[in-house]
């Protein structure tokens, strides 16, 4: 359908409250298509709908990272919900399409259990490893307005918001 913009933090748009789907309209299927051209434009694994600015309870993740053929539609995960995570963790450096350039070291499950529906209205459950469970649980923080900056201390998030805006005025001036 079209790539949309990135919301990109500080913007109070990441932190609002997600709205639970209640049935799966022409709307949610429209919002599922921008958001696989919003991801796939910006190199993304996953994006949450919080991201292109709408707050519906939604994110996407590529398909091959899902465990899917590489062609194969990306995974929609629609009222999300994680259903148990690992004692194993791995502290490992992370990006996020709202924090472009920017990579912050978070500890996160090796593994993740989460339900969720599709596209069809059905529930389903997957089971994440390694990069899969990290990207489950990043795109899980969205909808719960938890960003990076919340995995760092007050000075890196200076340091970040300070490269944003020097990033965003250098945009502005191209």
């Amino acid at each position: 359908m079209a790539v949309r913009p990135v919301v990109v933090w500080p913007d109070a748009r990441l932190r609002q409250e997600t709205r639970t789907v209640t049935e799966i309209s022409d709307e949610v299927r429209a919002l599922y298509r921008d958001l696989v051209d919003t991801m796939y434009a910006h190199n993304g694994l996953g994006i949450a709908a919080i991201q292109i600015g709408d707050p519906t309870k939604m994110f996407v993740v590529e398909p091959s990272l899902a465990g899917r053929e590489a062609n194969a539609d990306p995974v929609a995960f629609i009222n999300p919900e994680v259903l148990w995570s690992g004692d194993e963790s791995q502290l490992a450096d992370e990006g996020c399409l709202s924090f472009p350039g920017i990579y912050v070291p978070v500890e996160r499950p090796l593994r993740a259990r989460m339900r969720a529906m599709d596209l069809n209205g059905e529930m389903f459950e997957v089971e994440g490893h390694d990069l899969y469970a990290r990207c489950l649980l990043h795109e899980y923080d969205h909808l719960d307005g938890k960003l990076l900056v919340d995995f760092v201390g007050p000075l890196k998030k200076q340091m970040i918001k300070r490269k944003l805006a020097k990033r965003n005025s250098q945009d502005s001036a191209a």
